[in-house]
């Protein structure tokens, strides 16, 4: 096996993988809000659960469980319903912060999201939003499993570094905006994105897109 049939698909992975997660999503936002309290204690879990469930739908499409979801598309619907409503109360959720900034302060001294809410939230943002199994599983395990045997295996691979890469430089990289959000005008005006992008999404999954 020479370097090239490695390193080629593991690179072309990592590239596609990149090109999915770092447009702006509900993990994305949420991770963003976490790592501007720069707090390693909650960042640092929700860092890994997201890549490593990445890591888990990526493995899992190149396994052939795409197959499964797609002979079973009522399971895609359960999803949708639930993370549309999810998505629709955390939008709501994150306006009323917006213009309430003392009216919803979670567990911290400087009203900071406790490690338990993090966690929880990001296990439902991650796992009830069905466009994560159609992206991550059928579109990332399709792509990897036509680039044949032994290849799909590092293309996998490739895509699951991105993912690892992306939310620990998003999730660890976003304190360096803490002197923007000392002000908490700063703070408002992030919730109100978090708000527009959740419900957005929400509204989105309900109608069934």
């Amino acid at each position: 096996m020479t370097p090239a049939t490695t390193l080629v698909p593991a690179l072309l992975g990592l590239l596609t993988g990149l090109t999915l997660i770092v447009a702006i999503g509900t993990q994305n936002a949420f991770v963003l809000r976490l790592g501007i309290e720069g707090r390693n204690r909650v960042i640092a879990p929700v860092v890994a659960i997201c890549a490593l469930s990445d890591a888990a739908l990526i493995l899992a499409g190149v396994v052939g469980l795409g197959a499964v979801i797609t002979a079973a598309p009522v399971a895609i619907v359960v999803i949708r319903v639930l993370g549309s409503a999810f998505l629709i109360g955390y939008g709501l959720w994150a306006a009323r912060r917006a213009i309430r900034p003392g009216a919803l302060v979670v567990t911290g001294a400087r009203g900071e999201t406790g490690l338990r809410v993090a966690v929880t939230t990001v296990l439902a943002l991650t796992w009830l939003n069905p466009h994560v199994y159609l992206d991550t599983v059928l579109f990332l395990g399709g792509v990897a499993n036509q680039q044949g045997s032994p290849e799909r295996w590092w293309w996998a691979a490739g895509a699951v570094l991105g993912s690892f890469v992306w939310f620990a430089a998003l999730g660890f990289g976003a304190r360096l905006l803490r002197p923007l959000f000392a002000r908490p005008s700063s703070w408002r005006v992030l919730d109100v994105v978090i708000a527009v992008v959740m419900l957005a999404l929400g509204i989105r999954l309900a109608l069934g897109h």
